[in-house]
């Protein structure tokens, strides 16, 4: 069975993230084609990267690194739940994705942001990131408003438009882990 990670990219108290990631979490449970599993930033309690090689190298020291490894290296493809800071990502989502460097490799990601803009300044950023990482990003994505998708910027409340556009990006992840599977078996 197909493996889907939804990584959870804020950290931040209060964070708006943890209500957007259940919610993917909640839609892509009804599904019967791949399985789905919720991955909070927190659980990992990653510092700043500390490896001393480089993560291409894949030779990780820290026992916090050889946990995010596993943990990222069981999935055949991801979404990625992003707030928008500054016209980009989260720091702890970028942080977390420059630990490692094969376990991403050749596997499919799909992108949920949130913001004033709807996050998508930066899932343009996690595109390029993905594209040196050899992932291939779905076309697909949900752009949430904190204007319209949110009650008073923090009470999770999303249109039914939405939730036809997380389908789509849902349907787009699992095709694509699937047809990318005989590179991560060679």
């Amino acid at each position: 069975m197909t493996k889907i990670g939804i990584i959870l990219g804020s950290t931040r108290p209060g964070r708006n993230g943890e209500a957007v990631a259940k919610w993917v979490h909640e839609v892509a449970a009804q599904r019967t084609d791949a399985e789905f599993e919720l991955v909070d930033l927190l659980d990992y309690k990653l510092p700043h990267l500390d490896e001393a090689y480089p993560p291409s190298m894949g030779q990780y020291t820290q026992p916090h690194t050889l946990n995010w490894a596993k943990k990222i290296a069981s999935f055949d493809g991801y979404v990625m739940v992003t707030p928008e800071y500054n016209h980009s990502t989260s720091g702890a989502l970028k942080n977390a994705i420059d630990f490692l460097f094969a376990e991403w490799n050749n596997k499919a990601v799909g992108f949920v942001s949130y913001g004033a803009a709807g996050g998508t300044r930066a899932v343009e950023h996690l595109r390029l990131i993905a594209g040196e990482l050899q992932m291939a990003d779905v076309r697909a994505q949900v752009a949430l408003s904190l204007f319209t998708d949110f009650e008073n910027f923090s009470v999770f409340k999303p249109t039914d438009f939405q939730r036809d556009a997380l389908t789509t990006t849902l349907d787009q992840v699992v095709a694509w882990s699937r047809a990318l599977s005989p590179l991560r078996a060679g």
